[in-house]
């Protein structure tokens, strides 16, 4: 079964790959994927625990600048100094990002990077061209030497909570130089003409970015509030991978074939998130969709398929994310992969916890920062 499944999967990856995909995907199931193992990782949670500067955020993309250089990508950011197991003196800022340098956590080091005010407050690292709203840093990747990053349009909404925001646009930042400083970045906006923003849900892209190949594979979100929490599917793109700013060259996977237009795009499965990760791993020959569950949750998801594209088997629970038992107001998301630091056969995760009362989250400063996992993967398909 393993081998018949494996064979058919090549069959439909390789026209996909090349871009001759001409009718819908065969109706065959993806075999069950039983053999990996979990564990958490201590000394990775505490590297990213700090007591001063950069001392938590959320989304926590990443991306590989170099074989040992990675960059952190950050929604909402704490600045300041934690006392007494509190943030004193602090600000939130809506995005940052961070370099690691080493992939071992005992031995690797990472410096923080935010921007200033005129008056020399922290600052957003990324801030909207024309000054409205705000940016939050989704996926990013490395293109024909540029590093592009997905910037979700942020406004608020006049309520009252946590919850008074709403997400206007996508922009894509073009950095020329991403191997210099992060201070001295030179980053363009560019504003995705695709994507939908109702109050009925969004269709948007940058959820995860993946290159396969000769494309880069663009998964993002569809909604429909009217199916409650599970109304979010996963939806993708691709363009050829040095042509990724030309938005002319995007095309929209539906039923098979790849459209000039979001005509009809195929949903992939449903309950995903707004923040996920999809990667290859070699050591069981699937492509990997890790997410929590419905996009809030402490369960914590995966899938595997044999194209980049489909089918996705069911879902199997990874994890169950023990914070949401610390206080009533918690809640886990951001849940996702990432294969720049992981080794042959793992896949590291991370996932954040929240609060839905703003100054408990303030309190406790055990939350509001990436938590660690590994996946192990110990079985190959043969």
């Amino acid at each position: 079964m393993a081998i018949r499944n494996l064979i058919a999967g090549l069959v439909l990856f390789v026209p996909l790959l090349f871009g001759c995909a001409s009718g819908p995907l065969p109706k065959y199931s993806v075999e069950p994927l039983p053999g990996y193992s979990v564990e958490t990782l201590p000394e990775y949670d505490a590297l990213f625990t700090r007591t001063e500067g950069w001392t938590g955020g959320d989304a926590v993309y990443s991306v590989a600048l170099a074989d040992d250089v990675t960059l952190w990508l950050y929604g909402d950011t704490w600045i300041g100094d934690i006392v007494d197991g509190k943030h004193k003196g602090a600000t939130m800022v809506n995005n940052s990002i961070a370099l690691q340098r080493g992939k071992d956590p005992a031995t690797a080091s990472v410096k923080f990077f935010w921007g200033t005010t005129k008056e020399g407050k922290p600052a957003a690292f990324i801030r909207p061209a024309d000054g409205t709203g705000w940016f939050w840093i989704f996926d990013g990747i490395i293109a024909d030497g540029k590093l592009y990053l997905f910037l979700m349009r942020i406004i608020k909404t006049g309520e009252k909570g946590i919850w008074g925001f709403k997400h206007i646009g996508t922009w894509l930042g073009e950095v020329e130089n991403p191997h210099d400083d992060p201070l001295a970045w030179r980053v363009r906006q560019y504003k995705i003409p695709y994507g939908r923003y109702s109050k009925d849900g969004n269709l948007f892209f940058g959820s995860a970015v993946m290159r396969d190949g000769d494309f880069i594979y663009i998964y993002g979100s569809s909604e429909d509030w009217s199916k409650g929490m599970s109304g979010r599917s996963m939806i993708v793109a691709r363009v050829p991978y040095k042509r990724i700013a030309d938005f002319g060259k995007w095309r929209f996977f539906s039923d098979g074939n790849w459209q000039p237009d979001m005509t009809g795009i195929s949903k992939l499965f449903n309950g995903t998130a707004t923040e996920y990760s999809v990667c290859y791993q070699p050591a069981i020959k699937r492509y990997v969709a890790i997410y929590t569950e419905n996009g809030m949750s402490k369960n914590i998801l995966m899938r595997f398929s044999p194209t980049p594209v489909g089918p996705w088997s069911s879902a199997y629970k990874v994890y169950e994310c023990p914070e949401v038992n610390w206080h009533k107001t918690y809640f886990c998301y951001a849940a996702k992969g990432h294969p720049e630091i992981s080794k042959k056969g793992e896949l590291i995760v991370t996932y954040v916890c929240n609060s839905t009362d703003f100054w408990q989250m303030a309190a406790d400063t055990r939350i509001y920062r990436p938590r660690f996992l590994k996946i192990k993967f110990d079985v190959q398909v043969k």
